[in-house]
């Protein structure tokens, strides 16, 4: 499925920065300096999160360079694997890199429906999805509702976000975090933890919200 944006589009920004480049440095400027220095949350963090939750049959959205895929353990030695992002670039970056798992590539828009099997994942991926999307908490929370038709029953959605409020902020980190939102690539100034935990109770029976430094990594399942 081919999915074209343009830079008028609410949802270009957040994506656009996903260069071929940049991506070539992802792991070092993304996971290796923002997520453990600015943000306080370790890549180690993040892939346990994905070792705790990820199943056989998983979706992931918002790609970047597949590195938490790459790291961390799936249940079974041949998951199912399908990778969904607006800009190309991450899936053919991140399918390159896990190619040992043969994952699908689905490109579309994560707040539009996403033209998938109903019910034909046991687990979705959310990480660093939320705050590159526009629009506040409740409105980029129809994420959620999409991932519901998706996942089978007993599924779960995870992830993990960057926070305005509700978190404990450095003047570095809120320095970098206004200079990301001028740049269009987050859009998360509105965004903080109880409104994201009352979007997940909205939709979700079990849910699990932690805080590393300025990130929420959550858990829901129906």
């Amino acid at each position: 499925m081919k999915t074209n944006v343009t830079p008028d589009d609410a949802a270009y920004a957040g994506q656009a920065a996903y260069t071929p480049r940049m991506l070539s440095v992802y792991d070092l400027v993304v996971l290796g300096f923002n997520a453990h220095v600015m943000w306080r949350c370790s890549p180690r963090r993040l892939v346990a999160l994905y070792d705790e939750h990820v199943a056989r049959r998983h979706l992931d959205i918002g790609v970047g360079s597949g590195y938490l895929l790459d790291k961390c353990r799936f249940p079974t030695e041949s998951p199912e694997i399908t990778l969904m992002d607006l800009n190309p670039n991450p899936l053919e970056f991140a399918a390159k890199r896990l190619r040992r798992y043969r994952p699908k590539t689905h490109q579309a828009n994560a707040l539009a429906p996403f033209d998938l099997p109903i019910a034909g994942f046991d687990s979705v991926g959310l990480n660093w999805l939320l705050h590159c999307l526009p629009g506040d908490i409740a409105s980029k929370s129809v994420v959620f509702d999409h991932c519901q038709t998706v996942l089978a029953p007993g599924g779960v959605v995870f992830g993990s976000t960057v926070l305005s409020s509700g978190v404990k902020h450095t003047p570095w980190s809120r320095l970098m975090m206004n200079k990301l939102n001028s740049k269009g690539v987050f859009s998360n100034l509105h965004d903080d933890l109880e409104h994201l935990r009352d979007q997940l109770r909205k939709r979700f029976d079990a849910l699990d919200v932690q805080v590393a430094g300025t990130v929420a990594l959550f858990s829901a399942r129906s």
